[in-house]
């Protein structure tokens, strides 16, 4: 994985906005731009993509050390012009002060087993004996647990993409209880009644006849049949 890759998973992981990532830079002595930033985190297929040096890499790191343990006192970390998955997984480890049991108790969250000798010699000098290289595949691993146990959600209202726009029904939206009397209500209530079926109030049925007529009523309408 390349150094674009790591900054895009710090960033993602702890949500970090380009304003904030202009302010990692400068606490660690860069002065980088918002526009800068919006490169480097490009695709690596997009057309405004810019790579990474590893020596601006160096400073963000050195930043977020900063960021995440506190500026100290004294002049600035002076960053690598050359870095390696070693010196990164360094960084990270001071950064979030992890110890090496917690290392290995979170690459085991992703189902990625690593005994603790072999951690350490990730951490030995080049030139050491027992010296390892850090593959990318150990980083990378790293990385994801890194963001599944210290990912930082987003704040505001988290909309729901299966969430009807509709409007909901004015029932449905009552308050339980609201519901259990509307139900009792409405079970109680009389059914409404009508004229022209049994039950309806005496002589409903009769056709009015207009006293003052001359001609012959019509015939009364019939009831219906029980």
């Amino acid at each position: 994985m390349n150094n674009n890759d790591v900054l895009r998973k710090l960033r993602y992981t702890f949500n970090f906005n380009d304003k904030k990532m202009v302010a990692i830079f400068a606490s660690a002595g860069e002065k980088v731009t918002r526009e800068e930033v919006s490169q480097w985190l490009k695709k690596d297929t997009d057309s405004d993509f810019v790579g990474l040096f590893d020596v601006k890499l160096a400073v963000f790191l050195n930043g977020f050390i900063n960021e995440k343990r506190g500026k100290k006192p004294g002049p600035l970390a002076i960053p690598e012009k050359r870095l390696s998955n070693n010196i990164i997984l360094t960084k990270l480890k001071i950064a979030l002060n992890l110890q090496a049991e917690q290392i290995i108790s979170l690459l085991a969250e992703v189902d990625f087993r690593i005994s603790k000798p072999e951690l350490s010699a990730f951490s030995r000098k080049v030139d050491h004996q027992h010296y390892r290289e850090c593959k990318d595949q150990v980083m990378r691993n790293l990385l994801h647990a890194i963001d599944k146990t210290y990912h930082v959600e987003r704040t505001g209202k988290i909309i729901n993409p299966n969430q009807s726009n509709a409007k909901p029904n004015s029932e449905n939206s009552k308050p339980s209880h609201a519901k259990k009397d509307y139900a009792k209500k409405k079970a109680t209530k009389p059914a409404p009644t009508s004229p022209w079926v049994e039950g309806a109030r005496p002589n409903s049925s009769n056709v009015y006849v207009n006293p003052k007529s001359t001609t012959e009523p019509k015939r009364q309408r019939l009831k219906l049949s029980k």
